[in-house]
């Protein structure tokens, strides 16, 4: 083969070479997926992970409303990344931090507060008003928080919880639902209300604002409907009275 001839095939390849990426049919490099552990888009990342049980815009589904000012304004950015990461124990909410590659990194869990925050939170919502602590800080009684729920919430969920006779067709006490959210999740929803549904939160109900111990002691009441096995026919009326009678003995 000629100098010449082997000069010429060598430039051919090297031109082959330099153009390989735009070869008919090679997709280009914006096409090419992400590995999901590099996603930064904020809304892809909660369309991904939280809009199922969250909302598309953070309100409107089966769980707290994220788009929610005053929940934003009380709950710590490092109280949120502990229940984003680890998720909330005795309810539905899994822990997202990644291991083996699956789940959401630490940059990432910021990422997700850092754009409710930006999209959904209101510095101000909280002006001239002191909300009960976002934890129990001890502990409540059966007795008085079914008077705190007779006072503040039976005339939307009715006298007993169960909806009836209120205003709001739904139970609040039914051990099905119960066992799917923790003592947190019920005090969060007293606490902060379901903005989305028109509950209000704990300095808007019709009876006044609710107290610390009065939202302790509510949630109290609320956790002691559960039940051992959830939607088999069991004496939980018979159990929360007694819960009551044994309270009212013991004092």
């Amino acid at each position: 083969m000629s100098w010449l001839l082997r000069s010429a095939c060598a430039a051919g390849l090297l031109v082959f070479a330099l153009g390989c990426d735009s070869l008919p049919g090679k997709p280009l490099e914006s096409a090419r997926p992400i590995n999901p552990i590099d996603v930064t888009d904020f809304n892809t990342l909660w369309s991904t992970h939280c809009a199922g049980c969250h909302g598309a815009e953070g309100k409107l589904a089966a769980a707290r409303p994220m788009n929610d000012p005053v929940y934003l304004g009380v709950v710590t950015d490092d109280e949120m990344r502990g229940v984003i990461a680890h998720g909330v124990k005795g309810s539905a909410m899994p822990g997202f931090l990644a291991t083996d590659g699956l789940g959401l990194s630490a940059k990432q869990i910021n990422l997700v507060l850092a754009g409710m925050r930006e999209r959904w939170a209101d510095p101000k919502v909280l002006a001239g008003r002191r909300p009960p602590s976002y934890r129990a800080v001890g502990s409540g009684s059966v007795a008085a928080g079914q008077r705190t729920f007779q006072r503040a919430c039976a005339s939307c969920h009715g006298p007993t919880g169960d909806g009836q006779g209120g205003s709001v067709h739904g139970s609040v006490v039914d051990p099905a639902f119960l066992a799917l959210v923790s003592d947190q999740s019920l005090r969060s929803t007293v606490i902060f209300g379901r903005v989305d549904l028109g509950m209000p939160d704990w300095f808007g109900y019709r009876s006044g604002a609710l107290s610390e111990q009065d939202v302790t002691d509510l949630v109290a009441w609320l956790a002691s409907h559960r039940v051992e096995f959830p939607g088999r026919p069991y004496p939980g009326k018979d159990k929360q009275a007694a819960m009551v009678a044994r309270e009212k003995s013991d004092g």
